[in-house]
């Protein structure tokens, strides 16, 4: 049985509520990444992403350097241990219609999944497959 420790991404980089959302969207360019989660004392809490900072930042005409990322990003976030299994793991991205999964231990991040990890997952590409189409069918036309 794979788990999410075996394919995670455990090499994160997270921002601080405080932080500008072009703090935010650097680390988004520099590990051509589209979220980031939002870490106080390494404990999650929230994600921004790159949309969340287009479409409540950036098309409102907002300065990225004033805004921060408690201001725009989402506060109810979805996350999974290093023991969950990946089957469950594409499971939750699919009911949840997301792409991204912090990963914690005592409360605490020490990694991140994507729906491109589990893809890479030959064994499970037709779960990451179907969770990223739901995904994708039902957050073509959110916000």
């Amino acid at each position: 049985m794979k788990t999410v420790k075996d394919i995670m991404t455990k090499d994160i980089k997270v921002c601080t509520p405080h932080d500008s959302v072009t703090a935010a969207a650097k680390i988004m360019r520099e590990f051509e990444c589209g979220s980031v989660p939002v870490c106080e004392n390494n404990k999650v809490v929230g994600i921004i992403t790159d949309r969340d900072i287009v479409i409540n930042v950036v098309a409102d005409g907002k300065d990225t350097n004033s805004v921060h990322c408690h201001d725009c990003m989402t506060s109810d976030v979805v996350t999974c241990s290093s023991d969950t299994d990946i089957h469950e793991c594409a499971r939750i991205m699919s009911q949840h219609q997301i792409r991204r999964i912090p990963v914690v231990e005592n409360e605490n991040i020490i990694g991140i999944i994507a729906i491109g990890d589990l893809a890479k997952e030959n064994i499970y590409i037709n779960e990451a497959g179907q969770a990223l189409s739901d995904i994708s069918e039902h957050s073509q036309f959110d916000h």
